[in-house]
């Protein structure tokens, strides 16, 4: 078979191909559970095989995780072409594995951040039951909204799907209700303040770089401040929350830490990127480049701290389960084996490998257009979010932040849009009886002025336009130019889009929650 006939083969027979990939990783998790993990001395048959298939769904879940959470990483920096798609998997799957096994901890939350009160469950079978209904509840529900290209919160599934385990186990008292209000909340903080960062980190760039005559030379003197602020960033979020279940430290240990590690990546990039700017063209394209490979390291790390942190959402409630089994306890932090934590490692590798590019480009591609200092003030707006969150006890979710932060760009886009066919609406006024030629010259000045002669020139303009406009009428009415706003906010934002997410990350925690206590009553019925 020559090679262009297997592509052919490979793209015709895609989708059969990646289930039966997925169908064979689970099915090989299911065998070596049976030899290693479920091999606990004195246990029933029934105890043995739930065990194995509670392996199973938690590979299962952690294959979804990969295939939906991890865009949040890896879609702007694909979106802007800082990355190709098969990079960013390759990259994504190393890390995320990496943060799993490495950072993931030794011991895990079993119960999300206290959804269900523990105490009141006294039967560790009973227990066992809601762990697993939870678990698998959610890898439904993750590849539910993976097939429909619509990015969620991993941890908010979990989160979901254990309430609803819990209260078809014991009743309402069984759910913290102020936890849920919590997360009720994060629902509108996360994506506003991902949102507000992302635009502001972005306008930042345009007014110091991009709006200059001189853009190379003013991104030589500003890209190494920049990356200094995303290595103090980065820096901390790593200390706090990719090393945290290794190192713990302080957030006020953690911040200064950050800054160190700021001071000296400016001091190394400082004069490379200077060099670097001087061989780019004077253009946004030019500067552009400027910001690749701090969007790659950027991706790598958030890859490596998501591993660490989110790999207990498929590991936890397995953790759980395996201790509730195994020992008859019931634990809210529970041991995690080796062998459970190498699964969840595997299966975010897995999950991305099969079904991540899809999310990918959801994320990346298909909300509004991205290049690499939109996905620069993502990244950022993501990472600084989640560092002053967790800091205030917020459980926002990085899904909803990062996303957030994509929509904060395209809306700030269209509002600068927006307004510059405004300033071209004042132009075109103002020359009113000129000739085509000498509009189209005027407006390329305009477009290289720097912002304060771009004021100037508008006050020019403004001007002449209300001299004509005493002695001829208006040039532009009312409802031509709320038709021209219109049809720049459809070109920036897919709106489509942006309705199909929000109304995924509403329902998600209901969902999960009516999905899993379904889910227990049927195991109740089956083995009680």
């Amino acid at each position: 078979m020559t090679k262009k006939s297997r592509a052919r083969f490979v793209a015709k027979h895609q989708d059969a191909l990646q289930l039966g990939a997925a169908l064979a990783f689970l099915l090989a998790i299911g065998v070596y559970a049976s030899l290693t993990g479920a091999d606990v001395a004195g246990l029933s048959s029934a105890s043995v095989w739930l065990l194995i298939i509670s392996a199973v769904v938690g590979g299962y879940m952690a294959m979804n995780i990969g295939a939906n959470d991890v865009a949040n990483n890896m879609g702007p920096s694909v979106g802007s072409g800082a990355l190709t798609m098969g990079w960013a998997i390759l990259i994504a799957a190393i890390f995320e594995a990496l943060g799993a096994v490495v950072a993931g901890g030794e011991v895990v939350g079993t119960i999300k951040g206290g959804i269900i009160d523990s105490k009141q469950i006294t039967d560790p079978t009973t227990f066992a039951w809601i762990m697993f209904s939870a678990l698998l509840a959610g890898a439904l529900w993750l590849n539910l909204a993976t097939a429909i290209g619509a990015p969620v919160s991993t941890t908010h599934s979990i989160i979901g799907a254990v309430m609803g385990a819990g209260i078809a186990a014991g009743g309402w008292g069984l759910v913290n209700w102020a936890t849920i209000g919590n997360i009720v909340m994060s629902w509108l903080v996360s994506p506003l303040s991902g949102g507000a960062l992302a635009a502001f980190f972005l306008y930042v760039i345009k007014r110091s770089i991009t709006y200059r005559s001189e853009m190379t030379e003013a991104a030589s003197r500003t890209v190494p401040w920049l990356i200094a602020i995303m290595a103090w960033a980065f820096g901390t979020y790593m200390l706090l929350k990719g090393l945290g279940q290794l190192v713990k430290m302080d957030f006020w240990v953690a911040l200064p830490a950050g800054g160190v590690i700021a001071l000296v990546v400016w001091a190394l990039v400082r004069k490379p990127v200077a060099r670097l700017a001087q061989r780019q063209e004077n253009s946004k394209q030019g500067v552009n480049r400027l910001f690749t490979w701090p969007l790659i390291c950027s991706a790598a790390l958030l890859s490596f701290a998501h591993g660490a942190n989110d790999v207990a959402n498929a590991v936890g409630p397995l953790a759980a389960i395996y201790e509730a089994v195994k020992s008859g306890a019931i634990a809210t932090k529970a041991s995690t084996p080796l062998w459970v934590m190498l699964l969840g490692a595997l299966g975010l590798a897995v999950g991305l490998a099969l079904y991540g590019a899809r999310l990918i480009r959801t994320v990346g591609k298909e909300i509004t257009e991205l290049d690499n200092m939109r996905a620069y003030s993502i990244a950022m707006a993501a990472t600084i979010t989640v560092i002053f969150a967790s800091q205030l006890g917020m459980p926002v979710s990085t899904t909803h932040v990062t996303i957030g932060a994509v929509f904060g760009v395209g809306f700030l886009r269209e509002l600068l849009k927006v307004n510059y066919a405004k300033m071209e609406a004042v132009v075109f006024a103002g020359h009113q009886g000129g000739d085509r030629a000498e509009v189209e010259a005027y407006l390329q000045r305009f477009e290289a002025a720097e912002v304060q002669e771009k004021k100037r020139m508008l006050a020019d303009m403004k001007r002449r336009t209300k001299q004509r406009e005493a002695a001829e009428g208006a040039v532009f009415d009312k409802n031509e130019r709320r038709a021209l706003k219109k049809a720049y906010k459809k070109e920036i934002v897919k709106r489509s889009a942006v309705l199909r997410i929000v109304a995924a990350w509403i329902v998600t925690v209901p969902a999960t929650a009516v999905i899993a206590g379904v889910l227990f009553h049927i195991v109740a019925a089956v083995l009680g």
